[in-house]
């Protein structure tokens, strides 16, 4: 046998009446007359099957099965109403829960910023990080497993997904502080190309993988990778370690190594792009909120 279902209504009605225990000031307060609410203190009484109330005159008192009923009906109004709030700041974008997706570099630079000044505008929203490199932060939004996605060097086109730039940034020379090269300011492309290199494996990031490949070829070689690493912090600590050089976008430098020197390249002609990636016409409120955050929060010094 099933449960009755209690209508909303009713349970507000036999609320307020047990609050003020007056046929009267519970009408007033339900904006209501009195005919009405004894109506629906009846059809709830007639779901329970037995009287909420005990009615003599010039008093109303719970009868045992009012008094029982009361406390579950106070804490259902009450988790409606809290679900009705939950729901309004959700659809409207003032709260809920926000999947991102970032690569690592980018919490180097772009990250903090874009979630301080989120969380100023959105502080009932709750976010979920995940550190992830681009092309399966890419999948991921595809999947619908992330909501917003920052990332390198996206595609230029893409049916399912739009980007936005957020920065460009040159690249540099990362070198062990005892390699000759680390002397000089500016390191020349083609000064490294009997160097062994560590970089991250193309399947990562295809489009930055290309560009610093790109880069080795237009000086006349074709870099030689003695190591891969699948974060940049990883290619830094191996460089440190002598095991090669790398070339990385400028705000790699913040990884501090005492072992690693950062030094610009000649020629410095190319830039790599970050980028916010979101999915096309995507129903989540909360996602014009963090591009709207992401623009106005404070420019990445590199």
């Amino acid at each position: 046998m099933g449960r009755p279902e209690l209508p909303l209504p009713q349970l507000h009605a036999f609320v307020v009446l047990a609050e003020e225990l007056h046929f009267g000031r519970a009408a007033t307060r339900l904006g209501i007359a009195q005919p009405p609410l004894s109506q629906q203190i009846r059809r709830l009484e007639d779901k329970v099957g037995h009287p909420l109330f005990s009615r003599e005159p010039g008093r109303v008192s719970l009868t045992p099965a009012g008094r029982e009923l009361l406390p579950a009906a106070q804490q259902a109004l009450t988790r409606l109403a809290e679900g009705l709030t939950a729901a309004r700041e959700a659809g409207s974008g003032r709260a809920g829960r926000l999947r991102i997706g970032f690569a690592a570099s980018l919490a180097l630079t772009v990250l903090p910023s874009l979630l301080r000044t989120f969380r100023e505008r959105f502080p009932a929203v709750e976010l979920d990080i995940q550190e992830m490199t681009t092309t399966p932060q890419l999948a991921a939004l595809r999947e619908r497993t992330i909501d917003i996605g920052l990332v390198r060097e996206p595609p230029a086109d893409d049916a399912e997904l739009d980007f936005g730039t957020v920065l460009t940034e040159p690249f540099v020379a990362v070198l062990s502080t005892s390699h000759p090269l680390a002397a000089q300011r500016v390191v020349r492309v083609v000064q490294l190309a009997d160097c062994p290199f560590v970089l991250l494996p193309r399947a990562v990031g295809p489009p930055l993988y290309d560009q610093i490949a790109d880069l080795c070829v237009t000086a006349g070689f074709t870099p030689q990778v003695a190591q891969h690493a699948v974060e940049w912090q990883t290619v830094c600590a191996l460089v440190e370690t002598g095991l090669g050089v790398s070339l990385a976008p400028e705000s790699i430098r913040r990884i501090r190594l005492k072992g690693v020197a950062f030094r610009r390249i000649d020629p410095d002609t190319v830039r790599t792009r970050v980028a916010v990636a979101w999915r096309k016409n995507d129903s989540n409120p909360l996602v014009p909120g963090i591009l709207a955050a992401l623009n106005q929060a404070p420019p990445v010094k590199l």
